[in-house]
């Protein structure tokens, strides 16, 4: 009998950002971390990726962002349906005194710093 080893499968990591080369930049720090990588442009389309599957352990969020809602909206949307996941904020403009971010999220100012940011999914992922 095949018993299925999920520690050899590697966490999934939902990446929302609206600028390319940092969603790619985003993706490089969650590949190097070890993690695999989803990718979202905006709200609404990482809460149809989350409507569509089950296995995302951790959501990266930009705060700025267009469409119908900011990463703010989507991490307490996030937070709210899929209280499981894990978030991570990061911003270039906002500092983190004038956010009120939801429980267990982490808030990182641009740019980021990428062994501190594989360092803290590391932590957060681990913790699942």
């Amino acid at each position: 009998m095949m018993v299925l080893d999920h520690s050899s499968v590697p966490a999934i990591v939902l990446v929302v950002e609206d600028e390319m080369l940092l969603r790619m930049r985003a993706v490089d720090m969650v590949e190097d971390a070890g993690y695999t990588s989803l990718e979202a442009v905006d709200a609404d389309e990482a809460v149809a990726i989350l409507e569509a599957r089950s296995d995302v352990a951790l959501l990266l969020t930009d705060i700025q962002m267009p469409g119908s809602m900011d990463g703010l909206g989507l991490a307490h949307a996030v937070h709210d349906r899929w209280p499981r996941i894990k978030i991570i904020l990061v911003s270039g403009q906002l500092k983190l005194s004038g956010i009120d971010i939801p429980a267990n999220s982490r808030f990182f100012g641009k740019p980021l710093e990428p062994q501190v940011m594989i360092a803290q999914m590391q932590r957060m992922i681990g913790e699942a």
